[in-house]
């Protein structure tokens, strides 16, 4: 038997914005056993959102161990070690590793004046051309040009700018590299070079020294420190896989990496991607482009108000109906899906803008807001509620119209994340898009994403063509006809409205800012 059959096991160990998350897989792709281990998102003021560094390299330590230990595998067996990562994180840390910061995700605000400043004094667009990263707070470019004009004392003395998994792998290795992946993600990164671009760095006055040095997704590293191979239940010559973004790895985790086949995701929030061969960006500046590989690219966009649209409903619009579906023992969600399908697919002409959030892709607009339009006497609740739930589908169809102005028409749209569990969302997918919508038994996306990149950076296969061995469709959702056709006579009042209230979302922005702090 080869050595490297006798590794058996892949580690896919996946930093969410919410837990990290560790799989043991097998060869066959058969997920033996996994672990979760949450920690708190700390938000002191309405525009922060941080996470505490070390409390989530803690996690990766315990979840690493802890799915060990549940997979009874012994560390001779562990193949790899492979990455999957919440992109746009940014943590400024000393020469010794210490953190001038705490991790800065991507919901962070604080930084949204400087998309104005961006687009009109420092050739916004160009830099968008050559990184792929939408101008908008997310992006730790952005995050950058806050620190440099309102914490002098942290960005002058700061040794590194990186992010969460940089911190993880500099713990463990004490080097600092980042994939291109989330390079890609960070704007400062240009996509062509493969290298950190100079117009972006001059843009926010980081030289290139301050950043990680990029990386393949492929990179392997070995040789950590024998403390942290101990805490994890590991070897420290066990080969740790740089891996790549949490969304190009979904796309691959769910065999969505063929031209016109589409993954869309809807948790919390959604987004929508597809594969490319070479790196593209969108002339309008819609949709992000982000490395899976240096061959293959990530183009897509994602949204603000997936998921968290229905717990607002829930939660707001619909408390006693939920409490309703609660007696009647059932859960709440579907409760209230039960009485949007006793409405009419177009909710009889009520529209909803699910834009409570702000949105990323294609508006890139924060100071989007929620809009109900076309309420009438005539309509009741349940028209609110599926209203509600049509508008986040309506969002997604805005993505998938840009994308497949870029990369072609759609043949298939893969579905994961909460909403694939719903029929009826499922349904309405097929029915506003007109394509189908296929779900694969890839519930981890991520997580086997990470460990096919792991298999390929370890020479044990050569392309992704295994990941259709790994991943079957369940079931899929034709369109109704006569439900498209309402659809794309809603869709374009849809996105009428959305034009001709842009100027006063600004506006009502800017009243909500001055009058409810």
């Amino acid at each position: 038997m080869s050595l490297s059959l006798q590794k058996p096991y892949i580690i896919a160990a996946d930093l969410g914005t919410t837990s990290t998350k560790t799989l043991v897989i097998d060869r066959n792709g058969r997920v033996l056993a996994s672990h979760s281990i949450e920690y708190p998102l700390y938000t002191p003021r309405p525009d922060m959102a941080e996470q505490d560094p070390d409390e989530i390299f803690q996690a990766v330590l315990n979840a690493i161990q802890a799915v060990v230990a549940k997979a009874k595998i012994l560390p001779s067996q562990v193949l790899c070690v492979s990455f999957s990562s919440a992109m746009h994180s940014l943590i400024a840390v000393d020469r010794d590793l210490n953190l001038l910061t705490q991790c800065i995700t991507f919901a962070d605000n604080r930084s949204v004046n400087y998309v104005k400043v961006l687009k009109e004094q420092l050739n916004g667009h160009q830099i968008y051309l050559n990184t792929g990263t939408p101008l908008h707070p997310m992006s730790p470019l952005l995050k950058l040009m806050w620190f440099r004009d309102n914490r002098p004392d942290i960005f002058e003395h700061a040794h590194k700018f990186i992010g969460i998994k940089e911190y993880v792998f500099a713990k463990l290795f004490g080097q600092f590299v980042i994939d291109y992946s989330l390079a890609s993600a960070t704007g400062l990164f240009n996509l062509r070079q493969l290298q950190w671009d100079k117009l972006a760095l001059e843009a926010c006055g980081v030289r290139e020294e301050q950043l990680s040095e990029p990386v393949s997704t492929v990179h392997r590293m070995q040789g950590m420190k024998a403390e942290y191979a101990a805490a994890m239940g590991l070897d420290t010559d066990t080969p740790f896989v740089v891996g790549a973004s949490d969304g190009v790895l979904a796309n691959l985790g769910v065999g969505a990496f063929e031209q016109g086949v589409y993954a869309v995701t809807i948790g919390t929030s959604g987004a929508v991607r597809g594969v490319v061969r070479e790196p593209i960006t969108d002339p309008k500046g819609r949709l992000f482009c982000y490395a899976l590989k240096e061959d293959f690219w990530v183009v897509g966009g994602a949204i603000n108000n997936g998921g968290i649209m229905f717990r607002w409903v829930r939660d707001q619009l619909a408390t006693l109906e939920a409490e309703e579906g609660r007696r009647r023992g059932m859960d709440p969600y579907d409760y209230l899906t039960s009485l949007a399908q006793e409405v009419p697919a177009g909710s009889d002409g009520l529209i909803f803008l699910p834009l409570l959030a702000g949105e990323r892709a294609p508006y890139w607009n924060a100071n989007a807001r929620g809009v109900f339009f076309g309420l009438s006497l005539y309509h009741e609740k349940k028209h609110m509620i599926r209203s509600v739930l049509e508008g986040v589908v309506y969002r997604i169809y805005s993505v998938l119209n840009a994308l497949e102005e870029l990369s072609g028409p759609t043949k298939e749209i893969r579905a994961s994340g909460g909403f694939a569990r719903s029929s009826f969302w499922l349904q309405a997918m097929a029915d506003v898009t007109g394509s189908s919508v296929a779900v694969p038994n890839s519930i981890e996306s991520s997580g086997l994403g990470a460990a096919q990149l792991g298999l390929l950076a370890m020479g044990e296969i050569s392309d992704f063509s295994m990941v259709h061995e790994w991943m079957q469709i369940t079931h899929s959702h034709q369109t109704n006809a006569e439900n498209y056709e309402t659809y794309q006579q809603l869709t374009k009042i849809y996105n009428r409205v959305y034009h001709q209230l842009k100027d006063e979302f600004d506006a009502i922005a800017a009243f909500q800012h001055t009058h409810t702090q």
